[in-house]
């Protein structure tokens, strides 16, 4: 079976490390703030562990990635606007009715755009949901799908009078809610603020209810100008997360490199323990016996010297800045004091 490798990549050390961080604060996507990616790393994650492609340190960097990003997003407003067409009909209903809690919304049209609006909009709390279609098993299969309820598209009129949000994205030739049907609606709702969101192309909405009062209707035109409005602001805030990525990425790469040593380190002082045991042993056989108070002077004076011996070079090991002297100084302390020399765990190994 042939592969295309062109569509594959391999980063290594400090690019790794920078990418997943990049990745996992949504400053690698095609639409950097992109809510969806925290979700969808952990999704991605949690099927590598499944299948025993994970081990402590990839773990470790992945734990830390999702730290980095919830740093950026609360440090900076790169989360904080709508980054899509549909994710900008939460902010545009958040501007008139405020807090969308126990919204009811009413989906016209089964489609992607409407799935995606509903998602953004039962995530800010929006939990009455109506979809309604032309073909009503369609509307059903999304009505499961969301949580919501299904109605056919002739028998609309009574849940459009209820909904606090209509989001259209229908296929229809004409106009599926004209002036007269906002009329109505308002009549019913006692003119409160309803806000219609017209997605598809051609309109679904007649742009006449705008004089009707209380109606907020916004097109494709509202939202893609707020999507525009607000990537410049993005951008501001991508260099902020930048800062705050290099930050993290230099400790916690210090970090790493001092976990990698730990074998060495463990197996010097096992080392260094073996030597003194060794060393008493002769002492004892040489010049002893000696009293009880002499044997524990001498042994807690070779503790003593494997201790001191032993953190020196295990804080010139953690504390070198780069990685080829690390594992220079490593390779070193092993051929010196004839240590076998660790094996490098594989990918999946918890241990």
């Amino acid at each position: 079976m042939m592969s295309d490798w062109s569509h594959f990549y391999r980063l290594l050390d400090d690019v790794a490390l920078n990418h997943v961080f990049r990745v996992a604060s949504s400053l690698d996507s095609m639409v950097i703030g992109e809510p969806e990616i925290v979700g969808q790393f952990k999704n991605a994650w949690s099927q590598a562990q499944g299948a025993g492609t994970t081990g402590r340190f990839l773990d470790a960097v992945m734990q830390k990635a999702l730290t980095v990003s919830k740093r950026v997003r609360n440090e900076t407003a790169i989360g904080n606007s709508a980054v899509s067409i549909p994710y900008s009909s939460v902010e545009l209903s958040k501007r008139v009715l405020g807090d969308l809690y126990d919204k009811s919304v009413v989906l016209m049209g089964a489609g992607k755009m409407s799935e995606l609006a509903a998602h953004y909009l039962m995530k800010n709390g929006a939990s009455k949901i109506c979809v309604i279609n032309r073909t009503l098993q369609k509307a059903q299969e999304f009505g499961e799908k969301i949580g919501g309820i299904a109605v056919a598209l002739d028998e609309r009129g009574p849940y459009l009078d209820h909904a606090d949000i209509i989001v259209s994205s229908t296929s229809c030739p004409h106009y599926v809610i004209e002036r007269a049907d906002a009329e109505r609606i308002q009549a019913a709702r006692g003119n409160k603020p309803i806000v219609m969101i017209d997605i598809a192309v051609p309109r679904d909405i007649d742009p006449g209810v705008r004089t009707v009062p209380g109606v907020h209707l916004f097109d494709m035109d509202d939202l893609e100008k707020i999507v525009k409005h607000n990537e410049g602001e993005r951008q501001v805030a991508a260099v902020a997360a930048e800062k705050i990525l290099t930050e993290e990425a230099s400790g916690f790469r210090r970090k790493l490199l001092a976990e990698r040593v730990v074998p060495t380190i463990v197996a010097l002082r096992n080392r260094l323990d073996e030597l003194c045991r060794q060393e008493l042993d002769s002492l004892r056989q040489e010049l002893g016996p000696f009293t009880e108070d002499q044997d524990q002077a001498m042994s807690a004076l070779t503790a003593h010297i494997t201790q001191r011996i032993a953190g020196s070079l295990a804080r010139e090991l953690k504390e070198l800045p780069e990685r080829s002297e690390q594992d220079s100084l490593t390779l070193a302390v092993q051929r010196l004091f004839h240590l076998e020399q660790p094996k490098q765990a594989a990918a999946g190994t918890t241990h």
